[in-house]
């Protein structure tokens, strides 16, 4: 049995009703998570997406078979090494994990994730990435890439502005913390992204990262039809490419061999559609040095 059939007998831990944006992929991550997961497990869910939607309890329709709670920050990390710590004291091994980010974890929770890290707690830290805070309207993070529009980096009439500095690499500042593991997932591979949380579970000896990327529909501005196929492009154009971290060796976990150009990725959404072709070139260029970067690393 392959993992998708397998995946289809696991026990979903989230009632139907669920109130996401319509074509959302962090719904479908999340729904993953949790049955990879299972009912030995404690979610976390911060400020974010996730936690205002409904998806796990907010809503009167849904509801989460799995236990979850809602902090108000994002300091979260620091939480979840408590309640680990409580259960190893009463002699219990249990799953506690993070389902956070819409921009706040790359940000705003970047310290306590730190220093869980360097603790090395034995937590798992998910983080789906759709590159801004969607709170008050779809604002710039540190997670934002380069020349996009947000509220809070508008382009105005004549096409100037956007974000300024290029994207925070959250994977692979993770990945220098020397944690047991780390992995980058995406919604339109869920082969590897179950391999990946299967790994993860197994994990004993420090904090596991994953990260998710995923565009969003509603701050993004696309159809939400092509959700999917906007989430594999992403991997396909090299600009969020699929890869493991193991005990500090890097490991292409899907390799592109012919990788199509960033712009078919970037044209999909109206948040770079003011884009030069000049900007455009830049943004290529940064994905082609990311992408030989996390080559070279490979071979190390």
């Amino acid at each position: 049995m392959n993992l998708i059939d397998k995946l289809a007998t696991w026990e979903d831990q989230i009632s139907p009703g669920i109130s996401a944006c319509v074509g959302c992929n962090v719904e479908l991550t999340l729904r993953t998570c949790m049955k990879v997961m299972g009912p030995n497990t404690i979610f976390a869910i911060p400020p974010g997406c996730m936690g205002g939607v409904g998806v796990v309890g907010w809503d009167k329709k849904s509801g989460a078979k799995t236990p979850v709670f809602f902090p108000l920050l994002d300091n979260v990390a620091s939480m979840l090494a408590g309640i680990k710590l409580h259960y190893e004291h009463i002699g219990r091994d249990v799953n506690v994990v993070a389902f956070a980010g819409d921009g706040a974890t790359v940000d705003a929770g970047m310290q306590c994730l730190s220093g869980a890290a360097e603790r090395g707690d034995k937590i798992i830290y998910i983080c789906y990435d759709n590159e801004g805070y969607m709170n008050t309207g779809y604002q710039r993070s540190g997670s934002t890439t380069k020349g996009a529009w947000t509220s809070t980096t508008p382009v105005n009439h004549s096409g100037q502005g956007g974000k300024r500095q290029n994207k925070k690499d959250f994977p692979l500042i993770m990945a220098m913390h020397d944690i047991p593991y780390m992995a980058t997932m995406n919604p339109a591979y869920i082969p590897d992204m179950v391999r990946k949380l299967e790994k993860a579970k197994e994990i004993k000896t420090g904090l596991v990262y994953l990260h998710v990327y995923n565009p969003c529909v509603t701050g993004w501005g696309f159809q939400s039809d092509f959700s999917i196929e906007v989430s594999r492009l992403a991997v396909e154009s090299n600009f969020a490419p699929l890869y493991e971290v193991e005990n500090g060796k890097f490991k292409m976990s899907v390799e592109i061999r012919n990788p199509k150009p960033v712009k078919e990725f970037l044209s999909r959404f109206k948040k770079f559609s003011h884009l030069t072709d000049e900007d455009i070139q830049e943004l290529q260029e940064w994905t082609d040095f990311k992408i030989n970067r996390l080559k070279h690393l490979c071979t190390l």
